[in-house]
């Protein structure tokens, strides 16, 4: 994982200190550097940045100002010699703010805290990204979102499924062995001609039965062999 971040600063000495520090650690790329926060908004409206070393003062447009502007913010490290903005940039939920002139330990510090906040990022996205759900119809209008982490037991009552989750029962008009085949067979598996169950919500196995949620479910003759091979295993 590559940060890419972007310095503005109207100070070349302090543009040049930063890139130095950057030199030092690893994966943390400069795509570029501004001396006026109007040209870096320009340049962010066409390129992703993922974060910004943004000095306060600065002419035409200064830091605050330029934070106030951006539809869409990237993380910001304030770098400024002057401690009375503190306040001001942590209510816009900038992630550091370094005093000038800024040693490298410090530095440092500011730049974990970034890939902390990047890594927490990508893996809060990912978990929402694999969280497969399904679409059940409910009555004739409603299509009602199951996740199919949620799903305990599927029970077949003729014409007829109810579907019991961690937090409510649906009552649809399907057959187990079609609503069986949607799903995932390596999370969900056919115990008996009325029951298709989830695998990992089994709590115990007692002879020729399966418990969950407290209540126990008969294995059919014909499916005993295959289940227990597969929730055993």
């Amino acid at each position: 994982m590559i940060i890419n971040c972007l310095i503005i600063d109207d100070e070349p000495l302090a543009i040049n200190v930063i890139k130095n520090h950057i030199k030092e650690i690893d994966n943390i790329k400069v795509i570029d550097t501004f001396n006026s926060a109007i040209d870096a908004l320009n340049f962010m409206k066409s390129n992703t940045v993922d974060l910004l070393f943004l000095d306060i003062n600065m002419p035409l447009l200064d830091g605050l100002d330029f934070i106030k502007s951006l539809d869409k913010k990237p993380m910001i490290v304030i770098t400024t010699a002057y401690s009375e903005y503190a306040i001001k940039t942590y209510e816009l939920e900038v992630l550091d703010y370094l005093m000038k002139p800024i040693s490298f330990p410090r530095f440092l510090k500011a730049v974990n805290r970034a890939f902390k906040e990047l890594n927490s990022n990508l893996t809060s996205n990912l978990k929402v990204a694999k969280r497969a759900h399904i679409f059940i119809k409910v009555d004739k209008k409603k299509m009602q979102k199951i996740y199919l982490d949620e799903i305990l037991i599927i029970e077949s009552l003729r014409d007829y499924l109810k579907i019991t989750t961690i937090s409510n029962k649906y009552i649809i008009h399907s057959t187990l062995s079609s609503f069986t085949e949607k799903l995932p067979s390596n999370n969900f598996i056919r115990i008996h001609r009325s029951f298709t169950i989830a695998i990992d919500k089994i709590e115990a196995v007692q002879g020729n039965s399966v418990e969950i949620d407290g209540i126990k479910y008969v294995i059919g003759r014909s499916y005993i062999e295959h289940v227990k091979n597969r929730i055993l295993q």
